[in-house]
């Protein structure tokens, strides 16, 4: 656990104990704070008795508060607390801004901060292996693997590597990042923000944040990165500003985790950071190789009598699933679920990689009625009917790709459900074609 001086005697209140403030509370009262929590569910909240007051911090008067630590998940736009903390003159902020406040009393290290919309997680992942394949010690945080604050504190020379999301830059206030990174800008998450612009501004935010001896780094694909990167370079004081162009890099072919067009721009962002932090060509090129993806972002599953079968479950909107189309040049493409548009604008520049369409859940027959005049389409309703009809028509050289364009909260818990499920049908099927489906798979 990481423990801070920076917190003694000081008083925090924890709203909402699920991983990250749990991770929180315990961290403040190993750095002697004095805590209050609150959960909506009991459960969490009798397991601090006896060690923190346990009051709701809608209900106190917050004068003298440090701060109110919230979770991500919580709707700033749109919940009270907000307001209720302004009205005591207290920040509200997350666990990634208590981990930017116990810094100065860690062994020294440096912090690599990596946002934008798609790609992020894979481009913390691969960061963090080549890191390791350097011989650096490093920790995976933020919007990936376990929080910050719950892990062991890195010794002398450490990479912390954190993949943030925009709602934990908004409760951020003072982490500066030694190498901060923005892959991508399109929209998602509107409803948590005043449209795009604002969207785009809380991602601008992580950069303000560093200071002049610190480096930035963009991708290059769409114009409103672009924009952030000029504004930084021209309006705040980071010392060094990179914009990445992603052909650069040679070699994708021998890098099996990382093929299609958004992966190149990844790794090329990866190669940068690696760059900024002091690591070779000779330690990041075989690295890139070794790299095993993440479950859920094109993730290779299986392959049989020639057909490649890839989970792409991640892909939650279709500025997501564009670059996936564009991996490989035959795709049987499974898609649908809880739409987030009415539209699929971003992927038809690779229309003519898929051989053929399956659609599912919800967003199924708009989808079908949207593709129908360009390619083969089977509304197939079901994830189960979707795979057997896809590994059916497929022949050897092809790829059947789930990569859905949408949320998958019609048909499944989230998106993980959804490509678990996706990897056993895939996985019965290839072991028996006539077997049935295996139960809860969206068959």
């Amino acid at each position: 656990m990481i423990v801070s001086p920076a917190f003694t005697a000081k008083r925090f209140a924890v709203l909402g104990l699920a991983r990250s403030g749990q991770a929180s509370v315990e961290a403040l009262l190993a750095g002697g704070a004095e805590v209050t929590v609150w959960d909506s569910r009991e459960e969490p909240r009798a397991a601090y008795e006896g060690r923190c007051t346990i009051a709701d911090p809608l209900s106190i008067d917050l004068t003298g508060f440090a701060g109110v630590v919230v979770s991500p998940g919580v709707p700033l736009n749109r919940h009270p607390i907000a307001a209720h903390a302004a009205s005591f003159g207290v920040p509200v902020i997350g666990d990634i801004e208590l981990f930017a406040q116990a810094r100065a009393d860690l062994p020294p290290h440096r912090v690599v901060g990596i946002t934008g919309t798609n790609g992020k997680s894979t481009t913390t992942m691969l960061v963090h292996h080549i890191c390791q394949a350097a011989g650096l010690q490093a920790r995976l945080g933020g919007n990936i693997g376990l929080p910050v604050l719950g892990q062991e504190p890195l010794p002398e020379g450490g990479v912390y590597v954190l993949e943030l999301s925009s709602y934990q830059i908004d409760l951020t206030q003072s982490l500066d990042c030694d190498v901060a990174a923005l892959i991508n800008l399109s929209p998602d998450h509107l409803d948590r923000y005043d449209g795009f612009d604002g969207y785009a501004a809380s991602k601008a935010r992580l950069f303000r944040m560093q200071s002049a001896r610190h480096h930035a780094v963009f991708g290059c694909g769409d114009e409103h990165t672009l924009k952030i990167a000029r504004e930084t370079s021209a309006t705040h004081d980071v010392g060094f500003v990179h914009v990445v162009q992603p052909d650069t890099l040679e070699g994708q072919a021998a890098w099996p985790s990382l093929q299609g067009p958004h992966n190149l721009q990844n790794a090329a962002i990866a190669v940068e950071i690696a760059r900024q932090l002091g690591i070779g060509e000779d330690v990041w090129r075989p690295a890139l190789a070794s790299f095993v993806g993440l479950p859920h972002r094109m993730e290779r599953v299986a392959e049989a009598n020639g057909v490649l079968f890839v989970n792409d479950s991640k892909a939650t909107n279709p500025a997501s699933t564009a670059p996936a189309l564009g991996a490989y040049p035959r795709i049987h493409w499974i898609l649908g679920g809880l739409p987030k548009s009415d539209n699929l604008d971003e992927c038809a520049p690779y229309f003519d990689h898929v051989v053929a369409a399956y659609t599912i859940g919800e967003a199924g027959p708009m989808f079908a009625q949207l593709l129908e005049p360009l390619m083969p389409v089977t509304r197939s309703e079901m994830m189960c009917d979707a795979v057997r009809q896809a590994m059916e028509a497929a022949q050897p050289g092809d790829v059947v790709m789930l990569s859905p364009a949408c949320a998958s909260f019609d048909q499944f818990r989230d998106f993980e459900a959804r490509g678990d499920s996706f990897r056993q049908i895939v996985e019965a099927l290839i072991e028996d074609r006539e077997a049935p489906c295996p139960p809860g798979t969206g068959s």
